[in-house]
């Protein structure tokens, strides 16, 4: 559960109607929607009081009914999913939020957990993760938002560009510890995040369609912490084959440890 004084709510913005992928949070993956093998992961987060998805589709809403989770039905017209999470703020009480994108599936509860508990005892007002890129990360692919923050951890820019340019490397690759995938996960506290949604759509915002970029272009501080975890992010419907492979792999190695795990003796 989450720290006793303060409540954590997961969103999970589902929309339908994706540009490059109609459909995608019931996109079947390995038997599951994709929006439930989400919803699972942060409910199993320790760190988490609530979890919810806030759809505007009947669709997405019967899936998760399906499944037993919990849904709210969401008309009108968001921006982005941070604009969502902040009207589902508004219906319901609670201190902090968690906007946990419907195709960022982690595939530990802990990828959470390194958000989340950090968040809570450093007094930000809004937080997020990295991950180390490595050399199988392709620098230049716009699907992949990159981060550079400053040595206090705090976000200096988000940018589907490859940043940072190393200007003497002519092979254009992922240098290890300098260039990190930026994970769609946002952290803020209840005041933050309607502060954030009452804000008019930011020129970088609207530039790089990346959200966050609205908050920084406004003067709020986004700490940047950093997951070994990993996650599967499903992009376009070429992606689905991939992860629901990666997805097998990870619980097929989730059995065998379970299997060799010694139990002490009394």
């Amino acid at each position: 559960m989450g720290n006793s004084s303060q409540s954590v709510t997961v969103v999970i913005p589902a929309r339908y109607g994706s540009s490059r992928f109609p459909g995608k949070p019931l996109a079947q993956l390995g038997g599951k929607p994709m929006i439930q093998h989400v919803y699972e992961q942060a409910a199993a987060c320790r760190s988490v009081d609530e979890v919810l998805v806030a759809t505007d589709d009947d669709r997405i809403k019967q899936a998760v009914d399906q499944f037993g989770g919990r849904v709210v039905m969401m008309t009108g017209d968001y921006r982005t999913g941070t604009d969502r999470v902040a009207g589902v703020a508004r219906m319901f009480a609670g201190e902090c939020f968690v906007n946990l994108q419907g195709d960022e599936i982690p595939l530990n509860p802990e990828l959470l957990s390194d958000l989340i508990e950090p968040f809570m005892e450093s007094g930000a007002d809004m937080g997020t993760l990295k991950r180390k890129m490595d050399a199988t990360d392709d620098l230049q692919n716009p699907a992949i938002v990159k981060v550079v923050s400053d040595a206090r951890g705090y976000a200096l820019y988000f940018s589907r560009a490859p940043i940072p340019w190393v200007r003497d490397d002519p092979s254009r690759q992922v240098v290890s510890g300098l260039h990190y995938i930026h994970l769609g996960v946002y952290m803020y506290t209840k005041d933050t995040l309607l502060r954030i949604a009452a804000m008019g759509t930011s020129p970088l915002e609207d530039a790089e369609k990346l959200e966050q970029l609205r908050a920084l272009e406004n003067g709020v501080r986004i700490r940047v912490w950093e997951t070994g975890h990993a996650s599967l992010r499903v992009d376009m419907p070429e992606d689905v084959p991939e992860v629901v492979e990666k997805l097998q792999q990870y619980d097929s190695m989730k059995r065998e440890l379970g299997r060799n795990r010694v139990v002490p003796s009394r």
